[in-house]
């Protein structure tokens, strides 16, 4: 089945009674050739560019809950290319560009809305550092605009300018950044493979990965044993849990990340903004609600919901950059659990076990970087070689200290990631 405006057409006139279902639901087979564990934007993006790029179908998708119920519905769906390290800069450059042609490539929408996204800045030191960063990803092949304070005004001129501790200085607008609608991702991703053969499997918890000299032969779920040549581990926050089942323990801690969305207002805010001085990230979204988020809640837990004082912290830092968002009722909030590495950049790599592969650490960058992620770790998976765009996440920088690509100059502390 494919979309086309006619189709949908026909199918709003008719009562929408002939859409069929986008994936199958399959059970699951005793053996395949590769079995991926997570069933999110990350796990269902390998198994498509594994069909698509590399010709192979024996492959499961195993997700313990159901499809878009976990990072990749929890998110506030930024997508950008304005990273500064290489190493990274060419990885989000990579995703960027799946992302722009991502629509066609699965004939899905996705509503992927480049409205730009505008970092600010407060301070001479800032203003230095983004131009800094402006002329790297400039040199990568990405766009890059330094704006001066009457710039950022003819862009946001809602913010407030007159703020005496935090002073507008200018801004980096990065014109290809924008948005996505994050469970169209999934869905989209979803429906991908299944069409190229891929079984999603959902409701199915890996319990055990069976390994037999080194190499792996399988995993337990709960729905029963599923033999495989290889394996993938793709599974967010609980990338930890999940290695410990083959012996592995990962330099990673989990944290919630919360986010939130007001009612539905009339158009406002264009594009997306971030602020420099108090981690607070804003977007309206095509139903209308404002959708931001702050800083990490700085524990490491499980949970995916927050603590009041992070609550706090985000609102103020809205009110501070916006006053005028203050009367908007907050509709609900969430969290996502994330994989934090001490460099704040990820891993995708081959593991000790033969036929193991790791996918993990994405810390804030898990969304915007599902087209990449996915691509390099089919490439890595189906190849045995290392993709161009990701050759630096290797999993031995932290055993080494060599190419550790820490993004925010924070530190080997993985909650300031």
């Amino acid at each position: 089945m494919r979309f086309t405006g006619l189709r949908v057409l026909k199918e709003g006139l008719t009562g929408n009674r002939g859409w069929a279902h986008h994936w199958r639901d399959p059970a699951p087979k005793a053996e395949y050739g590769i079995v991926i564990i997570g069933g999110g934007g990350h796990g269902l993006s390998t198994a498509y560019y594994l069909a698509r790029e590399y010709g192979l179908t024996n492959i499961a998708v195993l997700e313990k809950g159901y499809i878009g119920g976990g990072n990749v519905g929890r998110n506030t769906t930024i997508v950008r290319a304005n990273y500064f390290l290489q190493g990274n800069s060419e990885f989000y450059s990579h995703s960027l560009k799946l992302w722009e042609g991502l629509e066609a490539d699965l004939n899905y929408n996705v509503m992927h809305s480049q409205r730009g996204l505008i970092n600010l800045f407060h301070s001479d030191g800032q203003r230095d550092a983004f131009a800094r960063r402006g002329n790297a990803m400039i040199n990568q092949g990405d766009d890059a605009v330094l704006l001066d304070r009457e710039g950022v005004r003819k862009h946001l001129p809602y913010l407030d300018f007159d703020n005496t501790r935090f002073p507008i200085y200018g801004g980096l607008l990065h014109p290809r950044g924008g948005t996505a609608r994050h469970d169209a991702v999934a869905w989209g991703y979803a429906r991908g493979a299944d069409q190229r053969g891929v079984d999603i499997i959902q409701n199915c918890e890996v319990t055990g990965i069976d390994i037999e000299n080194g190499t792996v032969k399988g995993v337990q779920t709960t729905r029963g044993a599923i033999r495989a040549k290889k394996v993938g581990i793709v599974v967010a926050g609980r990338s930890g849990q999940v290695a410990a089942m083959a012996g592995m323990r990962l330099p990673i801690e989990s944290h919630v990340l919360q986010a939130f969305v007001t009612e539905g207002l009339k158009p406002a805010i264009d594009h997306v903004v971030s602020f420099g001085m108090g981690h607070f990230y804003i977007s309206q979204s095509d139903k209308g609600g404002l959708v931001f988020g702050g800083d990490l809640d700085f524990y490491a837990s499980y949970a995916q919901r927050g603590n009041l004082p992070m609550v706090e912290h985000v609102m103020e830092a809205g009110m501070t950059l916006m006053p005028m968002i203050g009367k908007a009722k907050v509709l609900r909030s969430w969290g996502g659990i994330m994989d934090m590495t001490p460099d704040g950049s990820p891993i995708i790599d081959k593991t000790g076990v033969d036929g193991l592969y790791l996918n993990c650490g994405w810390c804030y960058g898990g969304f915007k970087a599902v087209p990449a992620s996915g691509n390099c770790f089919a490439h890595l998976m189906a190849t045995g070689r290392f993709h161009g765009a990701a050759a630096g996440f290797r999993l031995d920088r932290f055993r080494t200290g060599r190419r550790l690509l820490d993004e925010e100059g924070t530190g080997a502390q993985h909650n300031l990631h």
